[in-house]
């Protein structure tokens, strides 16, 4: 089984105005993040808008992101859904293009206990072809992985590690102390902002957002962290919480989306459309992102204009 490390940017999927995809915009996007330098890439997660995209629309991005990626990198494909047999398709249809491994939050809607979680979880993990990696994300699912529940987990030779989304440190520190049981998992942290504090623990990496828009960035600070670097996580961090400015222009969680993908516009990556029924950021927020840009200094490298044919 595989052993994922270091900096795997969960990317947006870039959309034409008709909500299918950009094709275009998502070979750029895959180019600069490898530019940066990522170990791996993650489709159709939260950041990727995942749950509102139509099930030809997630096929298209998996069969053209395997394709222009060739083996360059790990591709891990989010296959979380309300059926299990649409996640199990899904996967199927992931292996066929060439993924490495699939990702599955926990069936959201109705409420689970963790009995129920469990043998979902162990159910995917036996059906499909794929290593699977666990992704705790509570805000979104309204359940999540206890210790307990990931203990029994780790007996499952299919599952292979975990993404915790939750946010909370403290709760990270024993769920991963529970995923060092199997020392052939692979941890991830999500929320960008404890990157290197989860790594300092023994994370493997990190799967952050803002990695889509400035890569170097969090592979830098991944390797920081990894070596020990004190004063150079410090600066990281620093820089880490400037660009996490991107998210904080609503209390909205798809505010994070809108945010990175105004950026990418801004950078000349891909659109800014949103999935239905979210829309783009306004121009004076839109504004305020060119300038956190600025700040950054990724303005200086790139054309500053949006996205030509925007």
């Amino acid at each position: 089984m595989p052993r994922w490390t270091g900096i795997f940017p969960p990317l947006v999927t870039p959309l034409r105005a008709d909500g299918q995809l950009d094709g275009d915009g998502l070979q750029r996007l895959i180019e600069h993040v490898l530019a940066g330098g990522v170990h791996g890439l993650f489709l159709l997660g939260t950041t990727g808008e995942a749950p509102h995209l139509s099930r030809s629309v997630r096929r298209d991005v998996i069969q053209q992101a395997c394709r222009s990626v060739n083996g360059r990198c790990p591709i891990l494909v989010g296959i979380s859904d309300t059926a299990l047999a649409d996640s199990i398709d899904l996967a199927r249809f992931a292996a066929d293009c060439g993924a490495d491994g699939v990702v599955a939050a926990p069936p959201f809607y109705f409420p689970i206990s963790q009995d129920e979680l469990v043998e979902y979880m162990r159910r995917l993990a036996v059906e499909v072809p794929l290593p699977l990696l666990l992704y705790n994300m509570p805000r979104m699912t309204k359940v999540e992985f206890s210790a307990e529940a990931l203990r029994r987990l780790t007996s499952i030779p299919g599952i292979v590690g975990l993404k915790d989304s939750a946010g909370d440190f403290a709760v990270f520190g024993k769920l991963l102390a529970v995923c060092r049981e199997r020392p052939d998992w692979s941890v991830f942290m999500g929320p960008e902002q404890l990157l290197c504090s989860a790594v300092a623990i023994g994370a493997d990496g990190g799967i952050c957002g803002g990695a889509n828009v400035h890569p170097r960035l969090f592979v830098e600070a991944f390797e920081a962290a990894r070596r020990r670097d004190a004063p150079a996580v410090a600066g990281y961090e620093r820089q880490i919480a400037q660009l996490g400015r991107l998210y904080h222009f609503t209390p909205s969680a798809v505010v994070v989306i809108q945010g990175l993908k105004s950026a990418l516009s801004i950078l000349g990556v891909c659109h800014d459309t949103m999935c239905t029924p979210f829309r783009p950021l306004e121009d004076a927020d839109v504004e305020q992102v060119r300038q956190i840009l600025d700040e950054s200094g990724l303005l200086s490298a790139r054309p500053s204009s949006k996205f030509v044919g925007q």
